[in-house]
């Protein structure tokens, strides 16, 4: 059951959230490129790949199991922002503009995996419940 993953808003929050990081994280010091930088870039790209991922797998299930990694990724992102302000990595200005797109890509995400849980759920609800009727 593929899912056109450009419909999903949580797909473009993320893709937008990873271009303004690399934007952003080109000021970072350059002995960060193999640590705070690349885990940076490396978690904000997860996000949308995961979406994207998930979104072509058979089942709602799967989709989850997707969204929920994309999700560790997104609340990592979020930690290493904090970080990198605490560090003077980030000016004000930069860490404020990054984190309400972080927060707004956390409760749209957040929002979409309940309403994709809910659907499992209730197809799991309606199976078993078709089950007992043919039992009892």
């Amino acid at each position: 059951m593929a899912r056109l993953y450009k419909n999903i808003r949580a797909y473009h929050l993320a893709y937008d959230l990873v271009l303004d990081v690399y934007k952003i994280t080109e000021k970072f010091p350059k002995s960060e490129d193999h640590n705070i930088t690349s885990q940076l870039r490396r978690a904000a790209v997860s996000i949308p790949l995961n979406i994207v991922e998930g979104s072509a797998k058979a089942s709602k299930k799967d989709f989850l199991r997707y969204l929920n990694i994309a999700y560790g990724s997104a609340k990592e992102v979020e930690v290493l922002l904090e970080l990198c302000f605490d560090l003077n990595y980030l000016e004000q200005s930069d860490y404020d503009f990054l984190s309400e797109n972080s927060d707004e890509l956390n409760a749209k995400l957040f929002l979409f995996m309940r309403d994709v849980e809910s659907k499992v759920t209730d197809r799991r609800t309606k199976f078993f419940k078709k089950f007992e009727e043919k039992v009892n």
